[in-house]
């Protein structure tokens, strides 16, 4: 008896509007293929990048995988690496792909363009002008609260980088970067917002 009155209570605030369920966004998070530059070891930040012919085959896999998916928008980093892997998986759904300063990669600053392995490891040893990790979360965040308010209720598959989609994650999770997993070049996990 007490579970139909309560049953009957919550039909009654649906219909007053007092308390809405809404459909939570699902975000098709994507890394960019692997890039001339991955392959050699070559930091890249905000440069624009190209697909490689692996980086190439690993989007089209993904446009394979995802080609009969219901997917309503296709986002993606205004980095043309970033760029040609989203229009690649987006030419079977026939959309356009909509590109945002937000999920571009960090800005390493004067360590952008060098050989990664001769790079200082500690942080403490990097130059003063690469991003910081809380501007770099703040940027992610704001494309999470972008994403929720531009596309309430629908799937979006976003086009990042390996850092800002880490990014992302943390904030996601609300868990330190430095405990989530490294993406591959196009590997795609899915958030639901």
């Amino acid at each position: 008896m007490l579970t139909a009155l309560w049953f009957h209570l919550f039909a009654v605030i649906l219909h007053l509007g007092i308390f809405k369920i809404t459909k939570m966004t699902r975000l098709y998070l994507v890394r960019h293929g692997l890039t001339f530059d991955n392959a050699a070891k070559i930091l890249q930040g905000q440069v624009q990048g190209e697909l490689n012919p692996v980086g190439i085959q690993q989007a089209e896999a993904v446009r394979d995988k995802m080609k009969n998916a219901k997917i309503d928008a296709f986002v993606s980093s205004d980095l043309h690496r970033s760029m040609q892997t989203c229009e690649i998986i987006a030419a079977p759904h026939h959309k356009k792909v909509e590109t945002t300063v937000l999920l571009r990669e960090r800005d390493w600053g004067s360590m952008t363009g060098k050989f990664i392995p001769d790079l200082p490891k500690d942080p403490k040893d990097w130059p003063e002008d690469v991003e910081t990790i809380p501007h770099l979360k703040a940027r992610a965040q704001n494309f999470l609260t972008w994403l929720k308010v531009t596309y309430p209720g629908k799937t979006v598959l976003a086009v990042g980088h390996g850092i800002v989609n880490k990014a992302i994650q943390s904030v996601y999770f609300k868990k330190p970067m430095n405990e989530i997993p490294r993406m591959d070049n196009a590997e795609v996990r899915v958030l639901d917002l």
